[in-house]
């Protein structure tokens, strides 16, 4: 790994209550016995598990982010959203943008932007989310796709050194399928190849779990990894974090 600390961060969609939070226990317990080991733990919940697990861990070495916010950073009439500073009031750090499934569902990259600039604005750090589908992939069209959604999703954003990259193909998310090596190897080269020297850090997304971790593990240019469905499971969370370290 390039960096100080190894990124393990936990994406756990729409999943979870307040019972649920009573597992995070042992991953607790985990990050205390491990203080000396280089590694930082951010779990991003749904919204309405932000406060009471930011008061949880309140006394704690892991941090708490959010999943998505509306482009804008003032009160206003849109029924059933959240914008980054309520995140943030509710003791939010973290913030992941961009994600395939939001994706999908009519964020495109110019509305990804603004959500950004929000987010920096109100003081958050923004994991911010980048892959190609199957389709964009086999007509060999990756490093463009890559290469668009940097270029206007960080459009007139100066502070980049609240962004960190979490590259998943679109086509590896919930699939079980991961890329091989060489290829993640090429396509985390050319994400830090457009930012020069000042590189943000670069996390692998993308069915993440303790049985193929082994085979990511060793790229030394990742930084860590925005990990979905296994983190739903403390033990399976804990197993990914150990492999690694280890």
């Amino acid at each position: 790994m390039t960096n100080k600390y190894v990124y393990f961060i936990a994406n756990w969609k729409m999943f979870g209550d307040l019972r649920t939070l009573n597992s995070l226990d042992k991953v607790v317990k985990f990050k205390k016995d491990n203080k000396q080991k280089k590694l930082k733990i951010i779990y991003c919940p749904p919204s309405t598990l932000i406060r009471p697990l930011s008061k949880r861990l309140k006394k704690t070495k892991i941090e708490v982010g959010a999943q998505n916010c509306h482009e804008s950073d003032r009160f206003g009439s849109f029924t059933g959203h959240i914008n980054s500073r309520m995140l943030k009031n509710v003791g939010a750090k973290y913030l992941i943008l961009g994600h395939s499934e939001n994706r999908q569902n009519g964020d495109d990259n110019k509305k990804i932007n603004l959500k950004i600039k929000s987010a920096i604005k109100a003081g958050l750090k923004v994991i911010f989310c980048i892959g190609e589908t199957l389709k964009e992939r086999r007509n060999k069209k990756t490093n463009q796709i890559l290469s668009k959604q940097i270029q206007i999703g960080l459009k007139s954003v100066n502070n980049k050194s609240k962004i960190i990259i979490a590259y998943e193909p679109v086509w590896s998310i919930g699939t079980g399928v991961i890329p091989k090596s060489n290829d993640l190897i090429k396509s985390i080269s050319f994400i830090r190849s457009k930012f020069g020297k000042k590189s943000p850090k670069i996390l692998y997304g993308g069915s993440v779990n303790p049985n193929n971790i082994d085979h990511i593990k060793n790229i030394n240019t990742i930084d860590g990894f925005l990990i979905g469905g296994a983190s739903q499971d403390p033990k399976k969370f804990i197993d990914i974090i150990k492999k690694t370290i280890n």
